[in-house]
């Protein structure tokens, strides 16, 4: 029974090392890239009246919150976003680089088992992602400086570190990650 539970154990560890997203800077562009579509298909709200109180003249007691700073923006934007990235998938673009696309529909692939998997992976990741970043996103979301087109820089260079300023160093980064694992 101990040996059965031991095997278990170490099988579980091989893949779920193995199901990792490599490219860490990549795959945060993509999860960026859903949050900035997020942004582009926001509409304009209302501003969220909490005076649901009276005061004992009858008035309404409370105050009321700009929809733009507000959490409820945050969440509206944050929630369901990692659900979101189990549309994308890993594709090879170079013989030794891959991009992270999203897919219309799975059953037209060639491999789907594969691509599921991929888009296990980067929603895994997306969660992880958000996890670390999850105050500071919202605080940035809700001081206004997070801005179409700015995403990407915003949460994968400044918030996580998972991209730098050059490729050069991203490289040497991904090596040194290698190097370490082993």
């Amino acid at each position: 029974m101990a040996k059965l539970m031991l095997f278990t154990a170490v099988v579980i560890a091989i893949f779920s090392h193995g199901a990792s997203v490599d490219d860490k800077c990549a795959a945060c562009n993509a999860v960026a890239e859903e949050l900035e579509l997020q942004l582009l298909k926001e509409k304009p709200r209302n501003h969220l009246d909490m005076r649901n109180r009276l005061n004992s003249k009858g008035q309404r007691e409370g105050k009321v919150i700009d929809y733009r700073i507000s959490d409820l923006r945050v969440v509206d934007l944050l929630d369901g976003l990692c659900d979101r990235m189990q549309d994308y998938t890993l594709q090879k673009v170079e013989s030794k680089n891959s991009q992270w696309v999203k897919v219309g529909n799975f059953d037209n692939l060639t491999n789907k088992q594969e691509a599921k998997a991929h888009a296990n992976d980067i929603s895994t990741y997306c969660g992880r992602l958000l996890e670390e970043t999850e105050d500071e996103l919202g605080e940035v979301i809700k001081n206004g400086s997070l801005k179409a087109g700015e995403v990407s820089k915003v949460l994968c260079q400044t918030l996580s570190n998972h991209c730098n300023q050059s490729s050069e160093t991203d490289s040497e980064a991904e090596e040194d990650d290698d190097a370490d694992e082993l």
